[in-house]
């Protein structure tokens, strides 16, 4: 069991360690490790980093069923490219169904709750328990909200999964330097209806 204790010593002694370092040191620790994504802008990188550490790991995608078409087609072209061994996790009941009864609920509601449970973190837990991951990576970077700024690279989830956050401290400028190196693409129209703003955070790291 990974201690509070020994991620504040890991985020100290590995802050200014390279990616694949960090994402190695994650497996090391790992029986059954995952990464996930939503395909949105600068995920081709986490996803580059961890299939050249461990090609099959598995890749966990909660997809809200409100993608635009650019994001689609991005998925696929990544899936194909890096080979992903993706799993697709998505909402119980459809987009068509549900915007059939009524249209998404405004911001800080009770109904947008409830829209946030059924199409971003119902899936994602149902994901979750089926792979019952002791590690996940993921591409949360300092300077996104206020409560990843409290983070680091290594923390645990109120699980008690410990997460590995590789690209952590890395820049804008630092991301686009990576896709370029390796010729990836990025997918800026990409859009999530459960946060509305960028610096909100939809609940799968609180």
């Amino acid at each position: 069991m990974i201690s509070e204790e020994w991620i504040r010593e890991a985020n100290t002694s590995w802050k200014d360690a390279d990616p694949g370092v960090l994402i190695q040191q994650g497996l090391e620790l790992a029986i059954r490790p995952v990464v996930t994504t939503n395909f949105r802008p600068y995920e081709a990188a986490i996803l580059h980093a961890c299939v050249t550490v461990q090609p099959e790991i598995p890749v966990l995608w909660c997809d809200t069923g409100y993608n635009t078409a650019a994001t689609y087609k991005h998925a696929e072209y990544l899936i194909d490219r890096l080979q992903l061994c993706v799993h697709p996790y998505v909402p119980q009941r459809s987009r068509a169904h549900r915007e059939a009864l009524s249209a998404i609920p405004e911001l800080d509601t009770p109904e947008h709750q409830l829209f946030t449970h059924e199409v971003k973190l119902e899936p994602f837990r149902r994901a979750m328990a089926e792979h019952k991951p002791d590690v996940w990576f993921t591409n949360l970077r300092q300077g996104q909200t206020a409560l990843r700024d409290s983070l680091g690279i290594f923390s645990l989830s109120g699980d008690g999964v410990l997460k590995v956050s590789p690209f952590y401290y890395w820049s804008d400028r630092q991301m686009d330097d990576y896709l370029k190196t390796h010729a990836l693409p990025n997918e800026f129209d990409y859009h999530d209806p459960t946060k509305g703003l960028a610096h909100r955070e939809c609940g799968l790291h609180l």
